[in-house]
């Protein structure tokens, strides 16, 4: 893994992607807090989305949170009001933010509808327009990078969409390797983030499809990224950027910080409860769940506590052979 050259304020080529739902400061500490900055480089916060008037301060702080850590944590906004996400950006550099990301891919109704997100896919000049427009407000203070996915229906403008990136000012480029159409399916073809990175002189993070330790290095070698970034792979394991193999005990302590600490900022029950089924449905780490069955068994719990229970029976459960273990 060679060190990283240039100017992005990332300590290794292994990224945690921002995920809407996901990567608030709960969740992001927690992953943050069991990786060195040699193993895990750099992370994001969930998209803050821009409307029409530049954010406050006070709401870039909360999407930050309060820890912080010694690998980078950048903050990505989303929005096409240029105005509003000059002045924004203008505030993002002056809280001292190691990185601005600039959203280009959410598929979801609402970013549709504001012609934010994956609506921008449709428009190359616009989108070289909102990452001008950013990189001119933050001047030079700190890196504009800008994810992408290969593209809105299909991936005929892919080469198109990275040089519109670069030709804004782009430090770094982000493909996600699926289009809007194809959300989240389990196919991923990496040839186009092949494609994009040859279509461009920056540096290029690809993402999509990394569900092991093995795939960060895969992904590098055959599509010649510099960079390799995990979205769903972190929410099944915490532990993917290490490849630490952790012990049913450890899996579960994991979880059970997560709820506490949801519990501790104010989330109620049901909604911490949520949040843990969320990774639930993906969990792979430490053998905790054995089969579908017993994963199905978890999601169907009403109450957290049961929930909790159930997990704990779990990672006490006899096993024919012990997980190795790993620091957490």
């Amino acid at each position: 893994m060679g060190a990283v050259q240039h100017d992005l304020p990332f300590t290794s080529p292994w990224l945690l992607a921002p995920m809407e739902g996901v990567t608030d400061p709960v969740f992001r500490g927690l992953i943050l807090g069991r990786h060195d900055s040699g193993h895990l480089g750099g992370a994001f916060t969930e998209f803050v989305r821009v409307i029409d008037t530049p954010l406050h301060r006070r709401v870039l702080r909360r999407h930050l949170g309060l820890e912080r850590f010694s690998t980078p944590v950048g903050l990505q906004l989303m929005g096409s009001h240029l105005p509003a996400l000059a002045g924004t950006a203008e505030r993002v550099a002056e809280l001292g933010v190691p990185l601005l990301d600039l959203n280009f891919g959410c598929p979801a109704k609402g970013a549709l509808r504001g012609c934010a997100g994956s609506a921008l896919l449709l428009d190359p000049r616009a989108l070289e327009e909102v990452v001008r427009v950013c990189v001119d407000a933050v001047d030079g203070r700190i890196p504009v990078s800008a994810k992408i996915r290969a593209g809105y229906d299909d991936a005929l403008l892919v080469e198109e969409l990275a040089r519109a990136a670069e030709a804004g000012g782009a430090a770094m480029l982000t493909i996600h390797c699926r289009t809007r159409a194809e959300g989240y399916q389990l196919e991923t073809d990496w040839s186009r983030i092949a494609r994009a990175v040859a279509a461009v002189r920056i540096p290029t993070c690809g993402n999509g499809g990394i569900g092991s330790n093995q795939d960060l290095e895969r992904m590098r070698s055959q599509t010649g990224c510099e960079f390799a970034m995990v979205g769903h792979g972190a929410l099944a394991n915490p532990w993917i950027f290490s490849g630490g193999q952790v012990t049913p005990e450890h899996a579960l302590g994991f979880l059970f910080e997560y709820v506490e600490r949801m519990l501790a900022i104010g989330r109620r029950p049901h909604s911490a409860m949520a949040r843990l089924k969320q990774l639930i449905r993906v969990w792979k780490a430490g053998d905790l769940i054995p089969d579908e069955a017993t994963r199905l068994a978890c999601l169907r719990e009403k109450q957290l506590d049961g929930l909790q229970d159930r997990l704990a029976d779990l990672a006490q459960a006899p096993r024919a052979t012990s997980a190795s273990s790993a620091t957490p």
